[in-house]
């Protein structure tokens, strides 16, 4: 969706012809797998984290518009909401020194930024959802200024016909409704890139999707929406209600929301790409002049803008992307799971956990995905997003045995992951001492039990405890997040009391 749209109607001709390009992209993908016109292995990765901008009194504020001037970096960009920007770091080759090298340039851009920020009194933060956001704040007049958010929610507010639901029970329920996908901006997350070769796709892919739950639980930060205590994190269900396209009656027909964990393990990454295109019909009938078929025959690569656009409409938790770098063609696995924050700290550790996670498991002789079925992967997804870090996840018993077993996610990552993770990133060559400081964050989060989500919670009853109501206590909690994130601390180590004065 970072691609520039002008806001405008589509007739029936648009649809249709958009339709015919989809195929043809398809088709074109589909000759490129089989020429093996793909980029050979280079170990890269990426990361985009959305941001939120919030005043000194933890309060959203509506600016990105005049933050972005001052910023006046390519690496920062226009997000949904007026109080969301996003950062994207250029790709790195992942060994070494790279997560060292990746913190110290998040530290100097964020810190950048924030001051920049300053200037309008504003401020940037690192969080799953704002805990003072309000409902009045997620209104239409505050999408960004950009006809791709204009257009984006016009197409699906005419899609779904109806006023979106939103209905969490977490702690406590939340029940709501918008007239836009404004409410979608409340999320804001971390987005870890990693190119791969078709041949290793799938299995990058199917490790990913198995490791989702676990993510979550170790990294779960979003646990507060329009004053409610719902999820530990509360941006799966709030993303796919606030994008759903689907009126009730299709809700109970079965047919499946745009944003959506899947329903399979996976042998190619067409697969994705031909799901896409069998079940969710296109938002955005946008057709380049590009004629993929034709330069494809006259030996050219082709940029396939109508697959790459309809891709981004489908907003999968680990989403296959296509791309060109030099007129060659990769393939990458954008994993989605992962809230913003809490610190610089925390978000590579989790990085780190992911990549060395994925390359071990997508190596396995017996990989994880032929012992664990895909259900159970879902559901580990759907509890983490409910328990955080005191979830329990299903996972294959260790040893020829078989089966599967319960076990807290703690002791799954203390006993069983973080030795393959460690593994992982020994085979990507990483250095020993960025290896063990990274994945000794997350060793330090299970030994704790303690993650941005647990935090907030606690230090928001404290403040009740000592007497604020419910409004204050969750502005007294974001205050001191955003001191805790700015001292850059990883958040297992932040003290829950000594909350700042209003």
């Amino acid at each position: 969706m970072g691609e520039k749209v002008v806001a405008g109607a589509f007739d029936l001709s648009d649809r249709q012809g958009y339709r015919r390009k989809l195929h043809q992209c398809l088709e074109g993908l589909e000759r490129l797998l089989a020429e093996r016109r793909f980029d050979r292995p280079r170990n890269l990765m990426g990361v985009e984290i959305e941001l939120n901008l919030a005043g000194a009194d933890g309060m959203p504020k509506m600016m990105n518009g005049e933050v972005l001037p001052r910023i006046a970096s390519r690496d920062f960009q226009m997000e949904l909401g007026m109080f969301n920007l996003e950062v994207n770091i250029v790709p790195h080759r992942l060994d070494g020194r790279v997560f060292d090298q990746l913190a110290e340039e998040l530290r100097t851009g964020l810190g950048y930024a924030h001051r920049k920020a300053g200037e309008v009194d504003a401020g940037i933060m690192m969080i799953g959802i704002l805990p003072t956001l309000r409902r009045e704040d997620l209104v239409v007049a505050n999408l960004s200024d950009a006809d791709r958010y204009t257009l984006l929610n016009d197409q699906i507010v005419a899609a779904r016909g109806e006023d979106f639901s939103l209905d969490i029970q977490g702690v406590e329920r939340l029940v709501s409704t918008s007239a836009s996908i404004t409410p979608e901006a409340a999320c804001t997350s971390v987005q870890l890139h990693l190119q791969v070769t078709p041949a290793r796709f799938a299995a990058v892919w199917n490790a990913a999707q198995a490791v989702a739950g676990v993510q979550i639980a170790l990294g779960a930060n979003s646990p507060f929406l329009f004053g409610r205590e719902l999820w530990r994190e509360s941006r799966p269900p709030l993303f796919q209600q606030a994008t759903d396209t689907r009126p009730p009656e299709l809700q109970n027909q079965g047919v499946r929301p745009r944003t959506w964990f899947g329903e399979r393990w996976i042998g190619s990454a067409y697969e994705l790409f031909e799901e896409n295109l069998r079940y969710f019909p296109p938002l955005l009938p946008i057709c380049d002049e590009e004629e993929p078929l034709r330069v494809l025959d006259e030996g050219g690569v082709p940029r396939l803008q109508e697959l790459v656009l309809h891709n981004g409409t489908v907003y999968r938790w680990n989403r296959p992307v296509y791309g060109l770098a030099d007129g060659v063609p990769h393939l990458r696995v954008e994993n989605r799971v992962l809230p913003a924050g809490p610190t610089v700290t925390d978000l590579i550790a989790n990085a780190a956990l992911y990549y060395g996670l994925v390359r071990a498991l997508a190596e396995e002789s017996r990989p994880v995905w032929t012992r664990l079925p895909f259900a159970a992967a879902a559901e580990n997804f759907d509890t983490a997003c409910r328990l955080g870090i005191d979830a329990e996840l299903i996972w294959p018993r260790p040893g020829r045995a078989g089966g599967l077993t319960r076990v807290p996610a703690v002791k799954l990552v203390r006993d069983e992951l973080l030795p393959l993770a460690a593994a992982g990133l020994d085979a990507w060559n990483i250095e020993p001492a960025d290896r063990d400081r990274y994945l000794g964050v997350i060793e330090g989060r299970c030994r704790r039990r303690v993650n941005g989500a647990s935090w907030q919670a606690d230090t928001y009853h404290r403040a009740r405890e000592a007497g604020l109501d419910r409004h204050a206590a969750l502005a007294a909690t974001t205050r001191r997040y955003a001191e805790l994130m700015h001292s850059g601390e990883p958040v297992h180590t932040w003290p829950t009391g000594a909350l700042p004065k209003p």
